[in-house]
């Protein structure tokens, strides 16, 4: 498909007239989905499609459109071709766009998956043999993502991975249930067969009397996937430069120096070691880490083009400045020593349903879900009723936190409304003090 792609780019290059510029964007996918229900498969499905952003310049005005292609070269060059003298009757109608900045660079690139042992239908066999006495409920989601980047510059950029997400449940009754998630490049059976016992085990305990907590504070340890939840509230605009400029930023505190986060805390976009292509729609190639919070304190931010091209800065980021590859730095916390440190409180495995109560004070309010468990002594002694927590992340992240696990979980994008997405965070668990839950 790389191959067609940079002709199509080649075909709108030689139909463009004096003065005008085009970028294309293409984001494809050759994708296999899994539905399971009692450890059995009860819907297997498979998605190839490719869609195909095309963006007319002339001087400082734009227009673009999104064509899905059949991958058929003779009708995808027909419907390109028509498109582009669609683009430049509206190129006409349209006002000058003063903060359009595109890439002027011909870049050059190709990223290609590593070899790796993905095999959707060994996955399926792997999961309904080990998970037969369970009902395990999810869906698999495993195969190729591609992007690619082309321009009238002669800029041809490309960027192919193969990864599998198998997001899962053991169900126990009720609304108890243990949520896990494995992600990956290459599966690895032995991988899936440790989350698997350990998942069983906490079964076992949802089957134990479910305790319900007074209102009030109380020491607690975040899985990484809970963490995951927390730190996804400070991708809302957290660390948008946009937003920053703006003053909507939940960490607008954190730049005036306000407040601080827990030297602990050290969060980086690490598109080198990420899934997402290590460049965007307008052409810039990504650096391959942004440091975005150093030690407790804010060290920078995502910055798209037109927010460069508004405020004279060098781009790094997508248009939507929020992170693709969070890497968050590893404690000293083995994870064989988290229910002795944490002694008595909170085990909380998910979180969901999470929105700010008060933005400008990082503060969020949400529901513990599915494996949560109230620790006494060392020891789990009973799962938790849903339960609702507020509380800031300036707190939680801060002058709560107490330690960060050795160990960290790579964590991706499990939404595929209209397609797979390669979004992911590579993090620890953490251990706070006390951790607000208000019903």
């Amino acid at each position: 498909m790389q191959q067609a792609f940079s002709q199509l780019g080649d075909l709108i290059t030689a139909h463009l007239q004096p003065g005008e510029r085009f970028t294309a964007w293409l984001a494809a996918e050759n994708s296999d989905f899994v539905r399971f229900n009692h450890a059995r498969v009860r819907q297997a499905g498979h998605v190839e499609q490719a869609f195909l952003t095309v963006r007319l310049v002339a001087g400082g005005k734009q227009v673009s459109v999104t064509l899905g292609l059949s991958q058929q070269a003779d009708a995808d060059n027909a419907l390109v071709l028509a498109q582009l003298q669609a683009l430049r009757v509206q190129l006409a109608d349209v006002a000058e766009d003063p903060h359009l900045l595109l890439s002027n660079e011909a870049l050059r690139s190709t990223e290609l998956p590593v070899s790796s042992s993905l095999d959707a239908a060994a996955i399926v066999a792997t999961v309904t043999a080990r998970a037969e006495a369970f009902d395990l409920v999810g869906i698999l989601a495993c195969g190729t993502i591609a992007y690619g980047f082309a321009a009238s510059t002669g800029a041809r950029l490309w960027s192919e991975t193969a990864s599998f997400n198998l997001d899962w449940s053991l169900y126990a009754h009720g609304d108890k249930a243990v949520k896990c998630a494995y992600a990956g490049t290459a599966w690895d059976e032995a991988v899936f067969v440790r989350k698997l016992d350990a998942a069983s085990a906490q079964l076992l305990l949802l089957q134990k009397p479910a305790k319900t907590l007074a209102p009030g504070g109380y020491r607690a340890y975040f899985s990484p996937v809970a963490l995951e939840s927390l730190l996804s509230m400070l991708n809302w605009g957290g660390f948008s430069e946009k937003q920053l400029r703006v003053k909507r930023s939940p960490l607008l505190k954190l730049q005036q120096g306000e407040v601080a986060f827990s030297p602990l805390v050290s969060l980086t976009e690490n598109t080198a070691e990420g899934l997402s292509p290590a460049f965007q729609a307008e052409g810039f190639q990504k650096p391959a880490q942004v440091p975005l919070i150093t030690a407790g304190k804010l060290t920078g931010s995502l910055i798209s083009p037109r927010t460069a091209q508004e405020y004279g800065l060098t781009a790094n980021a997508d248009g939507e400045e929020v992170t693709q590859s969070l890497h968050m730095a590893a404690g000293d916390l083995p994870d064989a020593d988290v229910l002795k440190q944490l002694g008595t409180g909170l085990y909380i495995g998910n979180l969901w349903y999470l929105n700010f109560s008060d933005r400008m004070n990082a503060r969020v309010t949400g529901m513990t879900r599915f494996a949560t468990f109230w620790v006494e002594n060392g020891e789990i002694v009973a799962p938790l009723n849903v339960m609702r927590f507020d509380d800031s992340l300036f707190r939680v992240l801060g002058e709560q936190l107490e330690a960060l696990t050795v160990e960290r979980a790579l964590l991706v994008d499990t939404d595929t409304y209209g397609a797979r997405h390669t979004a992911s965070s590579l993090l620890p668990g953490a251990l706070v003090r006390r951790f607000e839950l208000v019903l």
